[in-house]
């Protein structure tokens, strides 16, 4: 019987991780599609206030004024819409111990597409975008635990196969926001306030065993729209439903488990534009104003990363708005509250790649087996 479940789980993980590659083809999301007050309700619900319970559903819709039914039928027509992309838990990737940054690289501009084939072959790429900047190709990369390459190998070889002309490393230093909420019913105005701000986030590694490895297995990827959706992943690891949720409520106060929420996609939920604004922050203010800048609505990701003699900019915040003027605002109100106006913004033009990364799956290895 454990061969058997053996069997099944790593089918689990393998289809799982079939569904990621699909969904990394260079695309366009389309056009915005139209919602009622109640979608652009759920929406911020499923994205915010998901829990970890039977019926989150249920829960949700209490949120919502209406039934489970409800819920459930329009979070359906929702993800068949292309609005929300995926149901899922959201790990950190550090707590659980894979090394991962943020990466600029300098590309042909005449043909980034090539470029970004390449990187995106590997299944730590989760993110990758074409920016308006010399350093024209933006992406995310992480490496597993034991990696035998790690991180500095990894982009070595990516840098040699791509034909990249350089790349910049770009790791967290600190930690401020990382929350990707689009605000669905508020306006510009809603997205360019503050919120309270908060600590930066701890960054180290966190202990685990092979129970949470197999909770991870089993959970990540697309959940099922269904009254009891974690059901399906307390059956593949042997658990009741009850034995799973507390063990997934102790992961999220031990940091491996942020959240379990809906992910949108950006353009066919009304957000257009995603701007990277950076900004020249000096090293004696950052502490102050990084907690400031992460605490804006409209502000998804803040980090401080590190500088080099040709870019002078230590924090990064991501906003996303609906129109680039409406990025712009969020940025300038930013500007205006903390006096920092040595910025630039980076807005992309081209999405490569956009998936929930896959953990503890065999792909990292085999990838390094082919290109190391």
């Amino acid at each position: 019987m454990a061969d058997r479940a053996d069997v099944i789980q790593q089918s689990a993980v393998t289809d799982r991780a079939s569904a990621a590659k699909t969904k990394a083809r260079s695309r366009s999301d389309g056009a915005a599609v139209a919602l009622d007050a109640l979608d652009r309700r759920l929406l911020n619900l499923l994205q915010g206030s998901f829990p970890i319970a039977r019926r989150p559903y249920q829960h949700v819709a209490a949120l919502a004024g209406v039934g489970e039914a409800e819920v459930l039928q329009r979070t359906g027509r929702l993800l068949q819409q292309r609005i929300i992309r995926q149901v899922t838990p959201i790990f950190d990737t550090r707590a659980l111990g894979y090394s991962s940054m943020l990466v600029a690289a300098r590309v042909d501009p005449s043909y980034p597409h090539r470029a970004a084939q390449v990187i995106n072959a590997h299944p730590g790429v989760s993110h990758n975008y074409l920016r308006n900047h010399d350093f024209n190709l933006w992406f995310t990369i992480a490496t597993e635990p034991g990696s035998r390459l790690g991180i500095d190998g990894t982009l070595q070889v990516l840098a040699r196969e791509a034909g990249a002309e350089s790349m910049r490393q770009l790791p967290t230093l600190r930690l401020f926001k990382i929350r990707m909420d689009l605000e669905m019913e508020g306006d510009t105005a809603a997205l360019a306030s503050a919120a309270e701000s908060r600590e930066p986030a701890e960054l180290a590694p966190q202990p685990y065993d092979a129970r949470d490895v197999s909770v991870i297995r089993a959970l990540q990827g697309d959940m099922a729209v269904c009254s009891e959706p974690y059901a399906a992943a307390a059956a593949e690891v042997g658990d009741s439903q009850d034995r799973l949720l507390a063990h997934l409520a102790g992961m999220q106060e031990r940091g491996l488990l942020r959240r379990v929420a809906a992910i949108l996609y950006h353009r066919r939920a009304g957000f257009s534009a995603n701007g990277m604004g950076v900004w020249q922050v000096p090293e004696e203010r950052i502490a102050e104003i990084g907690p400031r800048m992460a605490a804006v609505r409209g502000i998804s990701h803040c980090y401080q990363r590190p500088t080099y003699p040709d870019w002078p900019y230590s924090v990064f915040t991501m906003a996303h708005g609906r129109s680039k003027a409406e990025c712009d605002a969020v940025l300038d109100a930013i500007a205006s509250s903390t006096g920092i106006s040595e910025r630039a913004t980076l807005y992309s033009s081209t999405e490569f790649k956009k998936i929930r990364l896959l953990y503890f799956t065999q792909e990292h290895s085999e990838w390094e087996q082919q290109h190391a």
